[in-house]
């Protein structure tokens, strides 16, 4: 396990596998599979299997948190890869006050998206 996925573990408390997420969002596992490729969600790979998951925090009322796919795309645009964004989403910021997804999953998305988009500067 590399520096980058013990920080990710020890920062996100809850995974859910692309089946969990099909399940709550009425679809099946493909359609899962494109809102990872579409960068609507990320994923990383876990477990004694390696499988697929996502963080519990970027599923809210059945659905993607509002405001998750855009700020994965400005972290993106500034170079960030999927660990680096999976840790930033994580990782306690005194501006905000809390999490970048706390924040997300509060409606404050302009908050966080400003913050995002300073990175790139």
């Amino acid at each position: 396990m590399s520096e980058t996925d013990t920080t990710i573990e020890k920062l996100v408390d809850e995974w859910l596998t692309l089946p969990e997420i099909a399940e709550m969002f009425g679809v099946e596992v493909t359609r899962v599979r494109q809102l990872l490729k579409d960068r609507q969600l990320l994923a990383v790979r876990r477990g004694e299997n390696r499988s697929l998951q996502v963080p519990a925090a970027f599923v809210q009322n059945n659905a993607t948190v509002k405001g998750l796919s855009g700020t994965i795309t400005v972290l993106s645009d500034s170079g960030f890869s999927d660990d680096e964004m999976l840790e930033w989403f994580f990782t306690e910021d005194d501006s905000l006050p809390g999490t970048p997804i706390e924040a997300l999953r509060g409606n404050r998305k302009t908050e966080v998206r400003r913050r995002a988009q300073a990175l790139a500067v």
